[in-house]
């Protein structure tokens, strides 16, 4: 027996593949039977050849389904519960953990502080991009969901974009009746946006260049939207806004990219300038203003060797961040922090995230979808994906 997964095999080469099935390797451990996973934009880093990912990896992080089997030690799941998994693999334990801080988890095993399922240096947990897949520690990582098959597309963006976007505005600590910009309209600055609605934002501003998701923002979570290829979105939005916005977030991180402001795909006459986004910011937020950094920043791209020293050390301005008393809040999503919260939501008809949802395919469908992803394609913002 095996199990149908997304495999890596080069750049911009993943194949649907049978892998060996997963078993419980541990009394903490649940297996579970997946039934919707997504494709995340992090995964376009491996995908593209960027993180050093080794051929026959399985991707995914987000995914959700029923409890099929369970270790020994589980106490709290039995087979049939329906589940969503955080990306974060967590103890729930180590002193990390217990101070909420799940993404930076002292007990798992990874080369990074914290660790995620289908993700380079982030420990040895296969992905979610399968039939089935083993989750350690499940007591503590599974969040248990409502019996049936009602808000799976909005349940499955508990795994990671919904509560990341939220912690892009809790780090930037955004206050009913503030303002706020976020810079990056993909699925987590969508969600960034969307949280802020939620949290009682009193204006909301977006930058992209993509225009169907430009359109979404302003459709679903009341934001004013900017295309940066058309106007410098800092003046644009300090023009609108006095002195700047309260609070900004980068969902975009160091794969930023400017242009000049011609050409039809999200790459003509555009370079990569991992410092541009975190530079609109200093920018565009008020004096004493706090920003919250969700985008990914790595030390290195290994498939970009003559941008390495700049991404290490970014052109950040650094003296006017110092004049204006800025604050910054940064890291990876702890979604257990979120996750329960934004759960209830859901189910209460207070939060209906899946607007954010434009495709659901088979499995099988993986390869093509992960290339129209990669390419900004209008209208695919987010893809679930079916086993």
């Amino acid at each position: 027996m095996g199990t149908d997964a997304v495999v890596y095999h080069d750049p911009y080469d993943v194949s649907v593949e049978e892998v060996e099935d997963p078993e419980l390797e541990g009394p903490n451990d649940a297996l579970v039977e997946v039934t919707t996973t997504a494709i995340c934009g992090s995964d376009l880093h491996m995908y593209e050849g960027r993180a050093g990912a080794d051929p026959g990896m399985v991707f995914g992080h987000e995914f959700m389904g029923t409890v099929r089997e369970v270790g020994e030690g589980v106490e709290t799941l039995s087979p049939g519960d329906r589940v969503v998994l955080p990306f974060n693999v967590s103890c729930g334990h180590c002193r990390n953990c217990e101070a909420g801080y799940t993404g930076f988890c002292t007990n798992v095993e990874s080369d990074s502080p914290g660790a995620a399922y289908g993700y380079v240096n982030m420990g040895p947990y296969r992905g979610g991009q399968a039939e089935s897949v083993r989750v350690p520690y499940a007591d503590f990582n599974a969040l248990e969901l409502p019996e049936g098959d009602e808000h799976e597309d909005d349940f499955i963006l508990l795994a990671d974009v919904f509560p990341t976007g939220w912690h892009g505005t809790e780090l930037a600590d955004l206050q009913p009746g503030e303002s706020i910009a976020v810079y990056g309209a993909g699925p987590v600055g969508t969600m960034a946006a969307y949280s802020a609605k939620l949290r009682g934002a009193s204006e909301i501003y977006v930058v992209d260049r993509v225009e169907s998701r430009l359109e979404m923002v302003e459709e679903h979570c009341d934001a004013v939207p900017i295309n940066f290829e058309e106007d410098d979105p800092a003046e644009r939005i300090k023009e609108r806004h006095g002195g700047g916005v309260d609070r900004g977030v980068d969902a975009v991180g160091y794969q930023a990219i400017e242009g000049d402001r011609e050409g039809d795909s999200p790459y003509d006459a555009a370079r990569e300038n991992p410092s541009i986004v975190l530079n609109h910011l200093v920018d565009t937020v008020r004096a004493t203003g706090k920003i919250g950094v969700v985008g990914v920043y790595v030390s290195a791209d290994p498939n970009a060797p003559e941008q390495v020293e700049q991404q290490g050390k970014l052109d950040l301005a650094f003296g006017k961040l110092f004049e204006k008393g800025l604050r910054f809040g940064t890291g990876q999503c702890d979604v257990k922090r979120y996750n329960r919260r934004l759960r209830d939501m859901i189910v209460d008809g207070v939060a209906e995230p899946s607007f954010l949802v434009s495709h659901r395919v088979s499995l099988e469908d993986a390869p093509e979808m992960y290339e129209r992803f990669d390419e900004r394609e209008e209208g695919v913002t987010k893809v679930l994906l079916t086993p």
